[in-house]
């Protein structure tokens, strides 16, 4: 339950972030399309593709290695260790970052040119940058995390967000148009490195170079994490290259304003990141601090959990978005983006994988240290997403057009996932005997399917302005979902009695998880008289 309880708490810090930082890029972005043109959002987002790409073979699993070996070190009481592991980790990722960066520069034009789109050439050039400064912000974040201190770590997302807010309107005001949105982009992220690193320096290292037992080896330590990280990035490639690749290919078949309907869904599809981030994340370093083979029952029971709890919150929340897509776009945008609902409702699909345990297998193999396994079935699912993303995007265009390229890639890119998720569920119950709960996720599908379908019928005949059918849906929702999550039995008295556990101490939150719960346990009450 400790562990539980501190998992809650790192959730809810790096929620903090993660809402904190989305609803204020949501706002920046809300005002960036309204004062660019749905074509010039395309351009926008097209031009961030290569830097985006090439940033995820910037640090090799060596943040995450970072992360793993901070967090063991702290629980083994070996602090005059960490040291070594900070200023190795930060000279690869600073070393990694600049060579990159100086490769993506060089490449704009040719890149640009394979895009269609030469005038984005200055434009990639500019987000080359953002690669060096990424790697700085990168390695900071892994050292707040592997302490623990997600408060730290969502501060600084916080920051980012607001300089990239603040400044990417102010310049397209100015004038600036679609290179002002990228200026911004690449100088919040070089704004909340430095502020970033500088925090580190003075919170962990200054007092670690206290405790140092003699000259650290950094090419030993670089050694050690690649190691554990180089398989990593493997799965990187499948978790944020090939994404990158299916839209690369959508952009040679969709024009800049479907691809701006495309970005503009993506924007709201984040909006599940609120949950499945800050759980991943946290669930990390209590990963970290399991031993396989000598706690086995608790490794079952922390990952059954997991899955539970991240199924009882994400779920709902996909079929929310999905559910209310056309509302939620418009509300925003009116009819400037009318594919966007489309592509967004589709585009969610993939976080109800987490009914099965996608988020946190990944976030267990890298815990435990079995990278090499996560190498493998990431290989599997890049080598059929490579094919994919031609095939896909190429046959639904040939079909209906642009609208229909863009739709093929998401397909793909949820069809490519698969492989990956299917063979690693497989391998931790054969090596591990870890599974989900499936009977229970699949009470938590259903619960959340009927609210999404009772919400989805309602709004149909209920015509109202676009921010009434938002509000109204999204009440409807919650309501059907709490009723029916406890009557099917996808959470019983337990839970409740858990979450309430978990997420005490955290002031103003949990007193507002009390009317969830409370709702709840009047229904379990009812349920039980029932019977």
């Amino acid at each position: 339950m400790h562990m539980g309880k501190s998992s809650a708490t790192g959730s809810f810090q790096l929620l903090i972030g993660v809402v904190g930082s989305t609803v204020i890029m949501a706002v920046g972005t809300f005002v960036l399309a309204m004062l660019l043109s749905d074509a010039e959002l395309g351009l926008y987002g097209v031009a961030l593709i290569p830097s985006s790409m090439i940033n995820f073979f910037r640090d090799w699993g060596v943040n995450a290695s970072m992360t793993q070996q901070i967090a063991s070190l702290k629980a083994s009481n070996r602090d005059a260790e960490i040291q070594g592991v900070i200023v190795s980790g930060v000279v690869f990722e600073v070393v990694s970052g600049t060579v990159l960066a100086l490769l993506c520069f060089g490449l704009a034009g040719f890149l640009a040119s394979a895009l269609q789109r030469p005038e984005v050439a200055t434009l990639i050039s500019i987000m080359a940058l953002s690669i060096f400064l990424g790697a700085v912000l990168a390695a900071a974040s892994a050292v707040f995390i592997g302490y623990e201190r997600m408060s730290i770590n969502s501060f600084t997302t916080i920051f980012q967000a607001i300089i990239k807010t603040g400044v990417g309107p102010f310049l397209v005001i100015l004038g600036y148009g679609v290179l002002g949105a990228v200026i911004a982009s690449a100088v919040s992220v070089g704004a909340a490195g430095v502020v970033g690193i500088v925090m580190v320096y003075f919170m962990f290292y200054r007092h670690l170079s206290k405790l140092k037992i003699g000259r650290s080896d950094i090419f030993k330590n670089i050694k050690s994490m690649l190691k554990f990280g180089i398989p990593l990035t493997v799965a990187n490639l499948v978790v944020g290259v090939l994404p990158q690749v299916f839209a690369f290919t959508m952009a040679l078949y969709a024009s800049d304003v479907m691809m701006g309907n495309y970005y503009a869904a993506t924007y709201f599809a984040v909006l599940a990141t609120f949950i499945s981030i800050p759980i991943a994340t946290a669930l990390f370093p209590a990963f970290a601090k399991l031993k396989p083979k000598e706690e086995p029952e608790l490794l079952k029971t922390v990952f059954a959990s997991s899955v539970k709890y991240a199924s009882v919150l994400l779920v709902p929340a996909t079929l929310i978005i999905m559910s209310l897509a056309t509302p939620i776009v418009y509300t925003l945008f009116g009819a400037k983006f009318p594919h966007a609902p489309l592509f967004l409702a589709i585009s969610s699909i993939i976080n109800l994988y987490a009914v099965v345990g996608n988020l946190s297998l990944g976030t267990l193999l890298t815990g435990i240290g079995e990278t090499k396994q996560l190498m493998k079935q990431n290989l599997l699912s890049l080598a059929v997403g490579l094919p994919l993303a031609y095939l896909m995007v190429s046959a639904f265009g040939a079909i209906g057009g642009a609208a229909y390229a863009v739709i093929g890639g998401i397909l793909g890119i949820l069809i490519s996932n698969l492989p990956a998720l299917i063979w690693g569920l497989f391998w931790i119950w054969k090596n591990y005997h870890v599974k989900a709960d499936f009977k229970i996720s699949a009470k938590i599908l259903a619960a959340s399917t009927l609210a999404a379908v009772v919400t989805y019928v309602f709004l149909g005949v209920f015509n109202a302005a676009a921010w009434m059918m938002l509000t109204v849906g999204f009440v409807l929702f919650i309501v059907v979902y709490l009723v029916s999550a406890p009557l099917i039995g996808a959470v019983n008295q337990a839970d409740v009695n858990n979450f309430r556990s978990m997420f005490a101490g955290l002031g103003v939150v949990s007193k507002l998880l009390e009317i969830p719960l409370k709702f709840v346990e009047q229904t379990l009450k009812l349920r039980r008289r029932q019977n």
